[in-house]
């Protein structure tokens, strides 16, 4: 059980692992082989204390090797998804109960089972989205990082809060579930983010409907599965459906018993999800919140003064990391134009030195792109692109290759006005926008529609100091890569067309799943 004695203060971030060890590596190859034995298998939907197997199927296929299943999916109905809903409602009734500290407990043990699969659940990873092995296990590492934060937010958040005295009563501000939740992650963070939103929601006293992307359900399948089978979540705590995004997403929403719905996506699926959670329906006596996380367009902004080998390295591992298809990812080099061939001739460089392939090889740094639609998008980009721009590396995929990959891709003289310049992507383009100077550089970054993160090469501390103030977006980073936000450390989330400004992993994020309740007392 866990105790008031599991602070903050003994918050530290998961170790990644050091694949030059040896050891490390032997047990990754066995994980990847375990993994490879269980392949292909049939699982079920979870509703309460009931499994569903019978229905369609649906697969779940690598990306690096589409012939190959990872696992078949039985696909949910409406009916299904009202059961799910109506399975939690009644397991909240009992969970929102249970003391914080037992709760938090939850999230303790989830992070300890997860170092003990640390391995498995990476090479999960590596053949259901392609993640290379250095990008798999900073998924999981997240995923530990968000249980064992918010184990700690909720004991925190369970405590005394700080209420002005007043004579004559006894004053008490208490933080309570909201209810049913509804959880809907993105394929390209299955572990972390996925598992972040699932755990924060149990251990704040909520119960959740689990509604995976359909690229990732196996990944997310075995997190719940860990819940209730090793970690002791009880049934209905914790629901799993899969099914068509649309129609079971919509009826998920809609149901009058959600009470709030946490969300990472795409802008449109997330405006779809806004909107519908907004309408009253039919019983619902409450207003629904959205937790929503949209993506970004974001931009590494160079002046004259910076360290251009620094921040060609940082421009390169943030546009091409899991080859681009992350919300943080850069796609905008903005370059004040004093430097800008050098800083491109330097990220051309090190782009050509990029290997993509199978992630299951160590050796490489890209793999496949998620699947056959984001494979044609991304290359109707590249064409776009080409007549946009200059394509300066990439461009160009292999007609030979078996899974989805297309190389690292740099565009450019791009303007700033420019489709590839304002859409997102998803995928390993980076296009590099010349500016006349850093007033221009900023205001470049700041015209689109969206504000996740973004960073600034420079020596000039004044300038630093306004892009601190004005280069508008939730996470920003001064002299180093966009990428990487750590549980804790940098709390994720970003303004405009990006979301709802929710901190993902910061010391208020726990409030969004919960309600104050003031209680005055006369003495």
């Amino acid at each position: 059980m866990a105790t008031k004695t599991a602070t903050m203060t003994d918050f530290r971030n998961e170790p990644l692992t050091d694949f030059s060890d040896p050891d490390n590596q032997r047990r990754m190859r066995e994980a990847l082989a375990q993994v490879h034995g269980e392949l292909g298998e049939s699982h079920p939907l979870i509703l309460g204390d009931r499994e569903v197997h019978e229905g369609p199927l649906a697969d779940s296929v690598n990306p690096a090797n589409p012939d190959q299943v990872v696992g078949r999916f039985v696909q949910g109905t409406v009916e299904h998804a009202d059961e799910a809903v109506r399975a939690a409602a009644e397991a909240f009734e009992s969970w929102k109960r249970r003391s914080w500290e037992e709760r938090a407990d939850i999230g303790f043990r989830a992070a300890e089972a997860l170092r003990r699969r640390k391995f498995e659940f990476s090479a999960l990873m590596v053949y259901e989205v392609s993640k290379t092995w250095a990008e798999a296990d900073g998924d999981i590492a997240e995923l530990i990082d968000f249980a064992e934060y918010y184990a700690r937010q909720a004991l925190e958040l369970g405590g005394d809060q700080d209420v002005v005295d007043y004579p004559g009563e006894d004053n008490q501000l208490r933080y309570i579930p909201l209810g049913v939740g509804i959880v809907i992650p993105p394929w390209n963070f299955p572990s972390a983010i996925m598992g972040g939103m699932t755990v924060a929601a149990i251990v704040t006293g909520n119960t959740v409907v689990v509604k995976p992307a359909h690229t990732s359900p196996t990944i997310a399948y075995r997190f719940v599965r860990l819940l209730l089978d090793e970690v002791g979540v009880p049934p209905g705590v914790v629901n799993f459906i899969t099914g068509p995004g649309g129609l079971i997403g919509d009826a998920l929403v809609d149901h009058p018993k959600t009470r709030f719905i946490a969300f990472t996506g795409s802008k449109e699926i997330g405006l779809r999800i806004y909107e519908r959670a907004s309408k009253k329906q039919p019983g619902q006596i409450w207003l629904k919140r959205t937790i929503l996380e949209m993506g970004g367009k974001d931009a590494i902004v160079v002046d004259e003064t910076a360290d251009l080998d620094d921040a060609a390295n940082g421009i390169v591992a943030s546009a091409f990391g899991f080859q681009g298809q992350k919300c943080s990812a850069c796609s905008r080099a903005i370059v004040v134009d004093a430097v800008y061939d050098a800083v491109l001739e330097k990220v051309a460089e090190r782009t050509r030195k990029l290997n993509y392939g199978d992630p299951a090889d160590p050796g490489t740094y890209m793999g496949a792109v998620i699947d056959d639609k984001a494979f044609r998008k991304i290359r109707e980009y590249i064409d776009i692109g080409r007549q946009e721009g200059r394509i300066v590396v990439g461009g160009d995929v292999d007609p030979a290759a078996r899974g989805y990959f297309i190389p690292p891709t740099v565009i450019a003289d791009v303007a700033p006005d420019s489709r590839v310049a304002q859409e997102e992507i998803f995928g390993p383009v980076l296009a590099f926008i010349r500016a006349r100077d850093y007033d221009h550089a900023l205001e470049i970054a700041n015209g689109t529609e969206f504000g996740l993160t973004g960073a600034v090469y420079s020596n000039d501390e004044g300038r630093l100091e306004r892009a601190s103030d004005e280069f508008h977006v939730g996470n920003l980073y001064l002299n180093r890569k966009c990428t990487g936000a750590l549980v804790g450390v940098h709390p994720f989330g970003g303004f405009n067309m990006s979301g709802t400004d929710s901190k993902a992993g910061g010391p208020d994020y726990l409030l969004l799943f919960t309600q104050g309740k003031s209680i005055a007392r006369k003495l």
